[in-house]
C-alpha cells in the first residue's frame, strides 16, 4: 500500500497533469460567489481518465477502510461526490445513497435519494472542500435521518482555517487524498508554477478574503 504522504503527492500530481486543479495568481479566477482566487478546481474530470479514477477510488477505500472500519452505507454529496461515492460503494460492497443540498419541491421531496435507515452508520464521499458549509449539509440531512455519520473524504480541500473550524464544530473528521499545500508544493517541483507565485498563493492560503478584495 502507498503511504500517505506518497498517495497524496502522486494524488496532486494527476490533477495538476490533467488541469482538474489549475494555478494562476496572476490571472485570478472568478468563483461563483464572485471572489478572485489563483486556484480552480474541477475534481469531476478525473472521473474521464480511467486510470487516475481507479487511483483515487482506491485512495478513498484505504482510508476508509483504515479510518472507519466497518460501515454500513457510502453517502455522496451531489453533486461532485455522486460519481466517486458510487464508485467507492461497489468496491466496497455496500449500498449507496447520495444527498441533495436540499430537498426537492416536488414528488417525494427527498434530500436523500436511496434506501438509507436510522441507526446506520455512514461515510460521507465529496470530492472538493472549501469552507465545508455545502459539504455539512449533507451530514446534517443524514443525521436529521438518525444515521451514525462516522465521517468524511474528499479528493482535495484547501485547508482553510475555516474550513477547519466548521468541521470541528460539527464534529466530523475530515480525511482528503490531498490538500492545497501539498500541491502547491508539487507544482513548484513538476515546474507548473514560478517561485515568484509561491508568495501569492501562500497569501490567499492565509487570507483568502484580502486577496481577492485586493485584486477586485
Amino acid at each position: 500500500m502507498i503511504k500517505h504522504d506518497d498517495a497524496a503527492r502522486q494524488t496532486a500530481k494527476f490533477l495538476l497533469q490533467i488541469k482538474a486543479v489549475k494555478l494562476n495568481p496572476d490571472s485570478p479566477f472568478t468563483w461563483a460567489s464572485g471572489r478572485k482566487s489563483p486556484i480552480y478546481c474541477d475534481n469531476r474530470l478525473t472521473l474521464s481518465y480511467p486510470e487516475i479514477r481507479t487511483f483515487i477510488r482506491q485512495q478513498y477505500v484505504d482510508i476508509i477502510t483504515e479510518q472507519f472500519g466497518e460501515i454500513d452505507v457510502i453517502a455522496g454529496v451531489a453533486t461532485g461526490g455522486i460519481a466517486q461515492g458510487a464508485l467507492v460503494a461497489q468496491e466496497l460492497g455496500k449500498p449507496f445513497v447520495y444527498v441533495r443540498s436540499e430537498a426537492k419541491s416536488h414528488g417525494l421531496t427527498n434530500q436523500i435519494e436511496g434506501e438509507i435507515h436510522e441507526g446506520q452508520s455512514v461515510v460521507v464521499i465529496e470530492d472538493l472542500v472549501s469552507t465545508g458549509k455545502s459539504s455539512l449539509v449533507a451530514v446534517d440531512a443524514l443525521r436529521a435521518k438518525g444515521c451514525i455519520v462516522k465521517g468524511m473524504v474528499a479528493i482535495f480541500t484547501y485547508a482553510l482555517d475555516v474550513a477547519d473550524k466548521n468541521f470541528q464544530d460539527a464534529d466530523v473528521q475530515l480525511y482528503t487524498l490531498t490538500d492545497y499545500n501539498r500541491l502547491v508544493d508539487v507544482a513548484k517541483e513538476e515546474s507548473y508554477i514560478t517561485e515568484a507565485n509561491m508568495a501569492s498563493l501562500s497569501e490567499w492560503r492565509d487570507n483568502p478574503e484580502k486577496w481577492s478584495d485586493d485584486r477586485l
